[in-house]
């Protein structure tokens, strides 16, 4: 494989260190004499928040489906290492133009084949704002993205302000497709880490039928991946989704069962119960009660490791009582009333490490000393010393319980009850979860800018860089910054990082733009995810990637 000269990949040794020395047990795969090519793995998951289309799925239960469906340019191993899938070579002079050479000969399931243009057309259609897809912002480093991204901001009379498409262009002018095995990228500045990206879903290619009704195909998606769907209807909804293995797939990542049916629950509960008598066969989702006797319960069929997953609180800028200075002192104080150490080893039973930043440790670049983070430091005399500060300035409309949005089929309830009693014992202040089914359900309403009071929420790595836990959450416009916090200082600091030639200065410059996020504290960073997953007695192994992602490709069965 030949890379660019000039690129230089973001924390790909700090991860595959971690990834060696913290797995848990039951990872040697058993006699594979035994193993089933053809088993079918049952999972716990729940219903999508939308249609399967690559570059509209920015959440973990339908980024699980759409990643077994799909091939890209480049795939991550275990350790976090990307490496090409559909790439024969990905190739610069100086970190701004790109040279990418497309495998031939690889298929759609529906018979179509794989080409330059299905890469170029799939990224032009992901990044029209008319189109609407979440992941658009991930296109924004090629030339000529303003163009074909541009909005125009309409503000109704209750004061509500929402986004109205209104490209100026219909493709990318820094993306040309030279011929059907070979695309030319220039992007906006020179970025060394860009290629690295190119393993992310919103980077698949699609098939033509997707681009003529992109509704349909996200119910029945046709991919190149490792699976592909099971039957026409194989996406029961809010019950289940069923896939079946791509025997024409000859990539990376080869499946070793025959298929995977992702079951819907609403709560981990009744699934680890399904999975103690095996009706289910593998879970990253334990109720929290299980974290203590997980290892006992699941004895050599359970692993664990240090992974690029965050949890955080995010605080609405539309609500009141956070506006202004007064709920500048507010941010503050809630987070001073979190026990963060508390929770973790009570409630997590050592499964989460208290956070530091917004980032990762398991990054490259990582710091746990970034100036402003003593916020997140447990000190319930100062935080309601912050509290009275902010009564002072404007008084805190108490009438109704501050809620904290959580999906229950996450195993949220217990450490949500916590927090909030933390609010109410430290503040004085009525603090209860708001429960709901699907985590679907709440980023509708964060979408929608329609949550009462804060959310919970978790961020997966995409890639592995410091980048993909700040751009895509905090920078102004972009496709999980649901809120639409805008900080022009954060965004700029982001951009010159972008723009380093060298890991360790755009590192720098990403740290750096972690310091507006502690001043201005949009969201609370609560801990990093140490990401248990066990398996049943109908599999020989299991095993998750850089990000805490089940590889269910590699998942052995008998």
């Amino acid at each position: 494989m030949r890379f660019s000269r000039t690129s230089t990949v973001l924390g790909v040794m700090a991860i595959a260190a971690l990834a060696l020395a913290g797995c848990g047990g039951g990872m040697d795969g058993g006699d594979p004499a035994s193993n089933d090519p053809n088993k079918i793995i049952t999972a716990y998951s729940n219903e999508p928040q939308n249609p399967l289309l690559p570059a509209n799925t920015n959440e973990n239960f339908g980024a699980r489906v759409v990643e077994l469906l799909f091939e890209g340019l480049r795939a991550y191993d275990s350790s976090g290492k990307p490496v090409n899938a559909l790439a024969e070579s990905i190739e610069t002079p100086d970190a701004q133009n790109w040279t990418i050479k497309v495998k031939k000969g690889t298929k759609f399931t529906n018979g179509e084949e794989v080409t330059a243009k299905t890469f170029v057309d799939a990224w032009n259609f992901a990044a029209l704002s008319t189109n609407l897809q979440k992941n658009a912002s991930f296109f924004e480093s090629i030339e000529g993205y303003d163009e074909v991204s541009a909005v125009q901001q309409s503000t109704d009379a209750a004061g509500k302000t929402t986004s109205i498409p209104v490209p100026r262009a219909e493709k990318m002018s820094g993306l040309v497709l030279k011929d059907d095995s070979t695309i030319s990228v220039k992007l906006a500045q020179p970025e060394a880490d860009w290629s690295l990206r190119l393993g992310y879903s919103a980077f698949y290619p699609l098939p033509s039928g997707a681009l003529k009704d992109p509704k349909a195909f996200g119910e029945n998606p046709v991919g190149n991946g490792p699976y592909k769907m099971a039957k026409e209807g194989a996406w029961v909804h809010d019950e289940s989704i069923s896939l079946v293995k791509n025997d024409a797939y000859d990539g990376p990542r080869k499946a070793k069962n025959g298929g995977v049916t992702f079951k819907f629950y609403t709560d981990p509960r009744p699934a680890y119960t399904d999975l103690q008598s095996d009706n289910l066969d593998v879970s990253d989702v334990l109720p929290s009660n299980a974290l203590k006797t997980y290892k006992s319960d699941f004895q050599g069929r359970n692993a664990a490791k240090p992974i690029a997953l965050n949890a955080t609180l995010v605080i609405p800028p539309y609500n009141p009582n956070f506006q202004g200075d007064a709920g500048m002192l507010r941010r503050q104080a809630l987070s001073h009333a979190i026990n963060r150490e508390e929770i973790c080893k009570v409630v997590f039973n050592d499964a989460r490490t208290p956070a530091t930043d917004f980032t990762a440790p398991v990054l490259d670049g990582y710091s746990d000393k970034i100036p402003g983070n003593d916020v997140l430091k447990f000190d319930p005399t100062k935080a309601k010393d912050l509290w009275v500060q902010a009564e002072k300035i404007n008084p805190y409309d108490s009438s109704k319980p501050l809620l904290i949005a959580s999906n229950t089929d996450g195993g949220n309830q217990e450490w949500v009850e916590a927090v909030a009693n933390g609010f109410k014992n430290n503040l004085g202040i009525p603090a209860e979860i708001q429960p709901f089914a699907r985590f679907a359900e709440v980023l509708d309403l964060r979408a929608s800018q329609s949550l009462p009071g804060l959310a919970h929420t978790a961020w997966q790595g995409d890639y592995p860089s410091l980048y993909n836990f700040l751009g895509p959450v905090w920078k102004t416009g972009a496709s999980a910054n649901f809120e639409k916090f805008s900080y022009p200082e954060f965004d700029q600091l982001l951009q010159e990082g972008l723009a380093a030639r060298e890991t360790s200065e755009a590192n720098g410059k990403f740290n750096k733009a972690q310091e507006v996020l502690f001043k201005e504290l949009p969201g609370l960073p609560l801990w990093y995810n140490n990401l248990p997953i066990v398996w049943s007695n109908n599999v020989t192994s299991a095993e998750t990637g850089w990000n805490g992602a089940i590889l269910y490709y590699n998942i052995s069965a008998k």
